[in-house]
Formats: structure tokens, sequence, C-alpha cells
């Protein structure tokens, strides 16, 4: 686990996400793509019938947020993390076409996590409760694809040092997982009257 932030620029490289262990502080910089489950259904329709997407996946990061209305003097309004589970059924379509990561909360299943460690991407985990602090490190934002879908369009944000933790890497870890087992205390209390039963 690194104890200082790894700061990475997107696009990502298979190099930048193999070094990657679960915990890990990241700060990204350069170009995410918002997406939420309005957005991944149309991709996938479009993956289907052969049409463009409306960005290329490779080394690209998609962040699962419907940001709120930008303030003034500010690029975006507030924009926290949407639970991941509502991409599941789409995810895999795009990490099979060179996606390198994402970003959200919760757990992914268990066909997102092969998918990812079959072709190289990462899922990392933006904090809850700092959708304003997150929103401050976009520089830009513009919609790119699907505007009539509003807060759920597509849109390329341009950040820097924008602060997510790795959940999932490449070699299997899984930060829920291992926090729990981390944290778990023991079943009985007394015992045999260790520390670890006090």
């Amino acid at each position: 686990m690194s104890r200082e932030p790894v700061s990475l620029r997107t696009p990502l490289s298979m190099e930048d996400i193999e070094s990657l262990r679960t915990g890990d502080v990241v700060l990204l910089s350069g170009a995410l793509f918002t997406a939420r489950d309005a957005a991944h259904a149309r991709m996938k329709e479009a993956i289907e019938r052969d049409e463009p997407l409306p960005f290329d996946p490779e080394g690209q990061v998609i962040y699962f947020t419907g940001p709120a209305p930008a303030r003034p003097g500010h690029a975006l309004g507030p924009a926290g993390p949407t639970t991941a589970s509502r991409m599941d059924p789409y995810s895999p379509l795009l990490i099979e076409r060179g996606l390198r990561g994402m970003v959200g909360k919760g757990r992914r299943s268990e066909a997102v996590l092969e998918s990812m460690r079959e072709h190289g991407c990462v899922y990392f985990g933006a904090v809850e409760g700092t959708a304003a602090l997150l929103a401050d490190r976009v520089q830009e934002a513009r919609v790119v694809a699907h505007e009539d879908l509003g807060a759920e369009a597509v849109m390329r944000l341009l950040v820097e040092d924008f602060p997510v933790v790795v959940v999932n890497d490449l070699y299997g870890g899984d930060l829920y997982r291992e926090g729990r087992e981390r944290w778990r205390r023991p079943a009985g209390r007394g015992g045999d009257g260790s520390a670890a039963d006090r």
C-alpha cells in the first residue's frame, strides 16, 4: 500500500495501473468522462449497432456521477459518486474496448471484476460526501453526448489532482473485503484475556 499519493495523468497505460494496489491513494489529472446508467445503456446500444461511441474508451477513466448545475465561478456543480453496481451490466463492454479506470462507490459484480483482471482496468472509489470538494478539482466541463439526459449526459471533465482510492486492482485485491477483515473483532469476548479479546 502506497504511503504517498500516486499521481497519474489520463489516458492511462497498462504500466500506469499495473503498479497500483488496493488502498493506494491516486491523484488523477487530465480528462475524465462522466456517465451513469442511462448513458451506459445508450453506449451498449451503440456497440450492438456497431456505431461510434461518444469517446474512445482506450486508456480512459469513467466517473459514475450526475453533476449538479455549476455554481458561479465553477466549471461544475457538486459531483458525488454514483453507486457503481448500476453500471455492472454495461461495464465489461467498455473494459473490453480498453477502458482503464472507473470511479464510483460500492462493490462491483464478479463479472465486472473478472473483466477488469482479464483486460486491464482498475476500480477507484471516490469518497461519498465530498461532492463539492471533488467538483473543485474540475477545471473544465463540457457535454460530449446525450445532452437530452441532463445531469446524466456524457461529459468530458478536465481535472487536476482528483483524489480517489484503489478499491479493486488487477490482482484480485478488494478494499471492501480487506477492510472488513482488517477491522473485524473476534467473535468472542473475554476468551483467553488477550488484548484482542478486550
